[in-house]
């Protein structure tokens, strides 16, 4: 669960406060990382580090007013960056990237790793520790058994709180219906029970705004009040980009999971395909894999079916005989074996959904069953 926070002018400079602490923390335990290897070849742990806490607590009475557990999160954060950069290494990644120190303004969260143990919401007020009563837009209420919370400034400065909740799964009625699903840009998915969803293009959109707020910070010169105030601009037209298409794949994704009792999507690998130049921008502000992780979760919850295929010969492949061949730049689909005639899109997202009955086992794997049959 995620709300809006609204804190007073005090609370939010002991928030950052709080925050700049733990970036000092990090910064500490990343120097101590690197000295200890260059100097004795030592790795350090999570465990050793978090021992060191009670003496720097000492000696650095500003820790003080961090709840114990945040700064026991922070060494925990920085050991999964370490395991994070030896896992890249391992596998051979040309830049694995090595964990970085971070300037001022550049860690914006806390965790409480156990809720109530510094932090518990009540009536609409969120009691956190060292900070007092901050008040929340609560505009549902929570859902499960909470067990952690994370407190996160964002660029424009708003302040939003997370919770991590038990919550059990609510499985919906079987409907009977399977769908494949064709992600695209001219639409953004393409079913195969022949709808298709418009593709929304909420960059496109604000793309006026954007480049407009852009140059008046590029006008203003660094390091002057006016020029942050600016970036604050900028930073709510992409925050509100970002709303508006977040909103939309949720909303597309249930209405998905309400109708249907198995989904089948493509297994994209949208970081290579992002590398197309010309489609770049176009392919982030589709956003299909967000779409996807929501589509995922809500089918965990509701007990329905989601798989994800390879979508390798789907576009070529005819959905009726199983004839494969090459397309350019036509957008229909037409076999020069059985003739069928259907928009590429269409033929793909019956392709889908027919490689998910496959991976079920709901229909057998042989080059004769085409058209989910």
């Amino acid at each position: 669960m995620k709300y809006r926070l609204k804190p007073t002018k005090a609370q939010a400079q002991l928030l950052h406060s709080q925050l700049e602490e733990c970036r000092c923390l990090y910064n500490h335990f990343l120097a101590e990382r690197r000295e200890a290897w260059d100097a004795r070849q030592e790795s350090w742990t999570y465990h050793k580090q978090a021992l060191t806490l009670p003496g720097l607590k000492a000696s650095c009475v500003d820790l003080s007013l961090v709840h114990s557990q945040v700064l026991q999160n922070v060494a925990v954060r920085i050991d999964l960056a370490f395991k994070a950069f030896f896992r890249r290494c391992k596998a051979g990644e040309d830049a694995p990237g090595y964990p970085r120190f971070r300037g001022y303004g550049r860690y914006d969260s806390m965790t409480f790793p156990q809720y109530g143990n510094g932090c518990q919401l009540v009536a609409g007020v969120l009691k956190l520790s060292k900070v007092g009563a901050v008040r929340v837009v609560q505009h549902r209420p929570v859902e499960g058994t909470p067990k952690t919370c994370t407190i996160r400034r964002a660029s424009t400065g708003k302040w939003y709180v997370t919770m991590v909740c038990a919550v059990e799964a609510h499985p919906l009625p079987a409907t009977g219906e399977a769908v494949g699903i064709d992600v695209g840009l001219r639409s953004f998915a393409t079913l195969s029970t022949g709808e298709s969803m418009p593709c929304p293009q909420f960059l496109r959109a604000d793309e006026k705004d954007l480049k407009r707020t852009q140059r008046q910070l590029s006008a203003a010169t660094q390091g002057t009040p006016e020029r942050r105030k600016r970036r604050k601009v900028v930073a709510r037209v992409h925050e509100r980009i970002s709303h508006r298409r977040t909103n939309f794949a949720h909303q597309a994704s249930r209405r998905l999971v309400n109708r249907c009792d198995l989904m089948a999507v493509e297994d994209l690998s949208v970081n290579r395909m992002v590398q197309n130049h010309c489609l770049a921008k176009s392919i982030q502000d589709a956003a299909w894999s967000q779409c996807a992780t929501f589509l995922s979760y809500k089918a965990a919850w509701a007990s329905r079916q989601f798989v994800a295929v390879n979508p390798a010969y789907t576009s070529q492949d005819c959905s009726g005989c199983g004839h494969r061949q090459k397309k350019t730049l036509e957008r229909s689909h037409v076999c020069a074996c059985c003739g069928l005639t259907l928009d590429r899109d269409h033929n793909a997202a019956l392709n889908i959904l027919r490689l998910g009955l496959q991976s079920l086992g709901l229909v057998p794997r042989s080059s004769a069953v085409y058209g989910g049959e």
